[in-house]
């Protein structure tokens, strides 16, 4: 039945898309595309849906280029020999291929290889002519890497405006008329005192920057902009007021928008276009490209000069001699000739294809899905999806590129975090990306984020890539998906299917997870007492359980004290090194000695608690956003723990940590880490606690999940152990902890920091020497532990009249009574 309606929703989809939809004119259909030239996808039952970050290479694409490596010599372009000489011509071809793209005549425009489109962007920065009576205008959604083009403009004295612009840009618009749609922000400007008075001594050049395709909504802003800026900027009531002097010159950021809709140089003759080709076709990372026009390229000031871009230089006097041709003058070193070399390729695909056809292909999938989610309604009738940019008229769907960038919302209108999306997606296989997507200005305009919001967030210890997706009730980013060439219609309905089932309520409220319904079967609501005291002295390896432990200012004595850490310096944990879970541990407080084994190491290795650290070795360390100082160990030990996870570290233990440093750091800290006690080498607080009720509880979802034959579950059971508590207690009702505000254990006091919001490492089985990983029990508990998904709670030891509990019974002992509030 599931199957029916499945093949009737495709074919309702067909009607509506078939003319545009899977290449209907091209050499192979996308079922075919994807069937041989993307099996990877279907192995790994994965659906890829951000593209805007980086789209996929194909099978046969790799296989040309590994091909054309194997079967040719290329060697380095800077020289006269047969196999250099052969390299230059492809090198010289490929400029050509990447300017027939945006159709950019070779007698106007010059391709110059790059790094990256960043670096492009950086080139136009770093080399434009300011002085200080130059603008740099750019609109509100612009990628940081245009931005960082602001720091050259104001460091030279010039001055910067952001503009918003209310509608998109039509032909035969005039300046005038694009008055009535330009808004700009206030003027930026730097070293004032420095400005000289009066009119400039020589020509003054201004920059508006903009993208073909906003990288954050999908808006594509219409290319008549680059004429009506170049040619009638006299006319715009805003720019005209605030640069009266000088010629504008246009940069396009087309890093994005090439993908699906290149700007066509003929008609819309903007001065720089930058171009990233693993954005249009995935391979190679690392190259872009700027496409310069010849008269703009001649304005641009080159300091640096380096192998390649000379005629002539001599050591030990100032006399340089440069190249003339633009591309020797503006690529530093020897080009990654290679990468460029295989470019080809890439493109290759891409004409086989067309690329009107694949901005077709995109769009049909983009136009369905957005259609699908603004359909979306809970129960009572209130909407489930936010979507930023032009999206609710058909006649705007040509406006948009492949991007659909939201946000969802629970019943009673409060937000879901777009981690807890991610979270859940990548659970179903579902690839997607969440956050700002290095565009602050969009982000920030279609968010309602105003300057207070944002630097209040940043005061408050919110960064790029952090969890803090919602502070004071706003979301501070959003959900993106983005589409590609091989994208196919399976890949839109899946994540449609995902957003219906995981964030689609029935019912006129929210359950949030934490008063479950029904829980009164089978358990009492009896006393609490600690079941089991479990210690971790080496951070993401073993642990070991005690019938009694003593406690320090730092929590559990000797819990997570010692470290392993990579030779660039990075904190190794299971997350990137699961074999560490293999290494076990054990304290002999009696003989004062560390006991750590490994199936891979015949010794057992001995740690004397009091020695076996260099005391004079002592070196820095920062860990969540905290400094520390540790001591290092001796080089047998460092071997000892390098077999053990198979691969190269060293052991470092806890000294101390600097507060003043931390306190620094973060202000009023956003985040749920316990900043103000001190910690050892813990995730985000003194003592882990876990509910023997709970664990008990997910374990019979987990069953009854598997008897319903629901997506074809295994069998999964999982104990407390699996989620790495210092305290597992037992009595009670399964997440009553979660209401703990304070508890007492024994005569020992705790206050709670709050749930511990989980991720994909309980879903990590370490068995008979194999790491195991699966989807649960992640998953399950996704399922209705809404919100963060949290399990188990965070505590630190409480304070009693503003010091720190000391007393001669500091330890903490199996079977104490447990009394929360």
């Amino acid at each position: 039945m599931a199957s029916h309606m499945g093949d009737g929703a495709k074919e309702e989809f067909l009607r509506d898309f078939g003319e545009h939809y899977g290449y209907p004119n091209g050499p192979k259909s996308i079922d075919q595309i994807r069937a041989t030239e993307f099996k990877r996808l279907q192995f790994q039952d994965l659906v890829y849906l951000d593209h805007a970050g980086a789209t996929l290479y194909s099978d046969l694409q790799m296989e040309s280029v590994f091909n054309d490596l194997t079967n040719n010599v290329y060697g380095n372009p800077h020289s006269q020999s047969d196999s250099s000489s052969a390299t230059l011509d492809i090198v010289k071809n490929a400029r050509l291929q990447v300017l027939d793209y945006c159709n950019a005549s070779p007698k106007e425009y010059t391709c110059i290889f790059t790094s990256g489109a960043t670096a492009a962007l950086k080139l136009v920065g770093e080399a434009f002519p300011w002085n200080y009576s130059s603008s740099f205008m750019y609109t509100m959604e612009n990628h940081n890497s245009v931005l960082g083009i602001r720091e050259y403009a104001l460091g030279h004295g010039a001055q910067a405006i952001a503009v918003d612009i209310d509608e998109d840009i039509h032909p035969g618009m005039t300046g005038e008329t694009l008055s009535s749609k330009m808004s700009l922000h206030q003027v930026q400007r730097r070293n004032v005192a420095e400005s000289l008075e009066g009119e400039p001594t020589g020509d003054v050049y201004n920059l508006f920057a903009f993208p073909s395709e906003c990288n954050f909504s999908g808006l594509r802003f219409g290319l008549d902009l680059v004429n009506i800026i170049k040619e009638d900027s006299s006319k715009i009531l805003g720019i005209s007021s605030v640069c009266k002097n000088g010629q504008w010159m246009v940069l396009i950021d087309a890093a994005k928008g090439c993908a699906t809709m290149p700007p066509d140089l003929s008609k819309y003759p903007a001065d720089f276009v930058a171009v990233s080709f693993y954005k249009l076709f995935g391979y190679p990372t690392g190259l872009g490209a700027l496409i310069v026009r010849n008269d703009a390229a001649s304005l641009l000031k080159k300091t640096y000069f380096s192998g390649g871009t000379v005629n002539a230089s001599i050591a030990d006097i100032d006399f340089v001699k440069r190249r003339e041709g633009i591309e020797e003058m503006f690529e530093d070193g020897t080009v990654s000739f290679l990468s460029i070399v295989s470019i080809r390729h890439g493109f290759k695909i891409l004409s086989s294809l067309t690329v009107s056809a694949i901005s077709r292909h995109v769009a049909s999938l983009a136009f369905y899905t957005r259609k699908m989610l603004l359909a979306m309604r809970h129960g009572n009738g209130s909407s489930v999806c936010i979507l930023y940019g032009h999206h609710n008229s058909k006649k705007l769907q040509h406006e948009m590129g492949p991007i659909i960038s939201f946000n969802l919302k629970r019943p009673d209108g409060s937000w879901y975090g777009y981690r807890e999306v991610e979270k859940l997606a990548s659970l179903s296989n579902i690839q997607l990306r969440t956050g700002c997507f290095c565009n602050p200005g969009a982000c920030a305009k279609y968010l309602g984020l105003s300057h207070l919001d944002l630097i209040s967030n940043t005061e408050a210890g919110h960064v790029c890539w952090d969890d803090h997706d919602i502070i004071n009730g706003k979301p501070v980013g959003a959900v993106r998906v983005s589409f590609g060439y091989m994208s196919t219609y399976e890949d839109a309905k899946k994540f449609v299917d995902f957003v219906g089932s995981s964030f689609v309520s029935p019912q006129n409220h929210i359950d949030h997870g934490n008063q479950m319904k029904g829980l009164e079967n089978g358990f009492v609501d009896t006393g609490y007492y600690l079941k089991s005291i479990t210690i971790y002295p080496i951070k993401s390896c073993g642990g070991f359980s005690a019938r009694s432990w003593p406690l320090s200012s730092n929590g559990l004595t000797y819990d997570r004290q010692w470290v392993l850490k990579s030779p660039t310096g990075e904190i190794l944990t299971q997350k990137k090194v699961p074999e560490m879970g293999f290494v076990s541990t054990l304290i002999d407080l009696s003989q004062g000695i560390l006991f750590v084994e490994s199936p891979r190491c015949k010794e057992r290795l001995q740690i004397t608690l009091e020695s076996n650290v260099y005391e004079d070795a002592i070196e820095d360390i920062e860990l969540y956003g905290q400094r520390y100082e540790v001591y290092s160990y001796d080089n047998e030990t460092n071997a000892w723990f390098s077999e053990a996870i198979g691969r190269t570290c060293s052991l470092l233990r806890y000294s101390r940590f600097n507060q003043d440093f931390m306190l620094k750091k973060i202000k009023g800290a956003a985040t749920c880490r316990d900043m103000k006690n001190k910690l050892n080498f813990a995730n985000e607080a003194q003592f882990l606690l876990v509910s023997e009720e709970s664990v008990c509880d997910l374990n019979r979802r987990l069953s009854s999940d598997v008897q319903k034959g629901i997506s074809g579950k295994a069998m999964v059971q999982v104990s407390a152990s699996r989620f790495r508590p210092n305290l597992v207690v037992s009595g009670g009702r399964p997440y009553a902890e979660d209401g703990w505000r304070y508890i007492r254990i024994g005569n020992k006091h705790f206050s709670s920091l709050g749930g511990c919001n989980r991720c994909q490492i309980i879903n990590l089985a370490l068995n008979s020497g194999q790491v195991q990983k699966s989807n649960e029990p992640l998953a399950t508990l996704a399922s209705y532990r809404r919100g963060k998904i949290l399990f188990g709670i965070l505590l630190k030891h409480a304070t009693i009249d503003g010091e720190q509990q000391q007393g001669a019974d500091s330890w903490l002992h199996v079977g104490q009574d447990i009394h929360p509030d």
